[in-house]
């Protein structure tokens, strides 16, 4: 919905209804992801796209109908249908699209939510897209992150459980910017079916800074990406910091490590998700770098990687550059968790625990040995 506020946000505010829809779930080789979105205007104007011109045509008639009854409609377009190669979808992708009436009265948090997206904060907009019950299919609840708040009282995606089931996950999403299709049972129950919400979320992806151009960097940026990080790899030698040897990297930057740090909170780009590795292990990039780092008022990580032997000498040398036990203590040193990792891409997977243990409280003990709830901070009756 992102690329077509711009068109959507007059229409709504003017009192119009508008039929939006978003793709919800692709399959194999479908052309566009989750959360595109074609709007049909009030006199009949097409916006945006669900497919890149494979199956609009059917979808434009199918937000006519929708706008005129009222009611929302989950569709399929497919190999699976009968009318795959009449509606143009013969690439061998499905998908799912939800088409919603969309006015100031089904949807009255818009506004806020567009102002969110304006902003640059995290917003989710978490929506029934499938239900026994017809008459709960299209109710929405809007996600912020935790500590911003619970969704306003008077939202409700049907029960208490089921809205703090789509909360919770809700919440794990807009962590990473994914938009998904979640699946629970009829309340809201874990293991269930019946149940489909459509979690859209505007967010950035958080970041992940890697510095130091080595081969555990490598791996370290492949499992960043994996997670959903915009991954960053920095070095100040040209010769190692390349794009052939971090092919998983968005970007890779040669500088001065802690000037490109120091230059990035200056421009606004760093924030509490951003996660930092700090991989060279050469006191002239670590220091200067860590001081900067150390002191960022919020970031979610800092790890160094290093013997014990070379830690303590860290400690030692940003003691002496005046950094407090306070701010020393913000550091991950040793990086990772006690995972016995070895090789570049064992190690990436123990850095990778321990930036996920840090981001919900989990404890990184194995959890065949205790007994309590697995998630850290749950919301929903288990």
């Amino acid at each position: 919905m992102r690329d077509v506020l711009a068109e959507l946000l007059p229409w709504w505010r003017a009192g119009h209804t508008i039929g939006v829809a978003t793709v919800v779930a692709t399959f194999r080789s479908a052309p566009r992801p989750p959360g595109a979105a074609m709007l049909v205007g009030p006199a009949g104007e097409a916006v945006g796209s669900v497919s890149g011109g494979c199956v609009e045509g059917a979808v434009y008639e199918v937000s006519g109908e929708v706008v005129g009854s009222g009611v929302p409609a989950l569709k399929r377009y497919g190999v699976s249908d009968d009318d795959a190669f009449a509606v143009g979808l013969t690439c061998g992708g499905i998908l799912d699209v939800f088409v919603e009436p969309v006015s100031l009265t089904t949807f009255p948090e818009l506004g806020a939510v567009a102002d969110d997206i304006d902003a640059g904060r995290p917003v989710a907009v978490a929506t029934v897209i499938d239900h026994p019950d017809r008459s709960l299919v299209g109710r929405r609840i809007v996600v912020r992150p935790e500590g911003s708040g619970d969704p306003e009282r008077a939202a409700s995606l049907g029960s208490a459980r089921a809205d703090a089931a789509a909360l919770d996950d809700a919440r794990g999403l807009l962590a990473t910017g994914r938009s998904e299709t979640l699946t629970y049972g009829p309340d809201g129950e874990r293991r269930g079916e019946g149940m489909r919400v459509f979690v859209s979320s505007y967010a950035p992806k958080p970041r992940m800074l890697v510095f130091g151009a080595i081969d555990f960097a490598a791996a370290v940026a492949r499992m960043g990406s994996f997670l959903g990080y915009h991954v960053t790899v920095c070095d100040a030698r040209p010769v190692f910091a390349t794009r052939s040897r971090f092919p998983d990297a968005d970007e890779v930057v040669v500088t001065w490590p802690h000037r490109y740090l120091a230059d990035e909170v200056a421009a606004g780009r760093i924030d509490e998700r951003t996660v930092l590795a700090v991989l060279t292990h050469d006191p002239k990039f670590d220091v200067p770098l860590l001081q900067v780092a150390l002191r960022l008022p919020a970031v979610a990580y800092v790890g160094a990687m290093g013997s014990r032997r070379t830690h303590a000498d860290r400690i030692v040398r940003l003691r002496e550059a005046g950094l407090s036990d306070a701010e020393i203590a913000r550091l991950s040193s040793p990086i990772g968790l006690d995972l016995g990792a070895r090789t570049p891409e064992e190690t990436a997977v123990s850095i990778a625990a321990e930036i996920i243990a840090r981001r919900w409280g989990g404890g990184g003990t194995r959890l065949a040995d205790g007994d309590g709830p697995i998630h850290a901070h749950p919301d929903v009756p288990r």
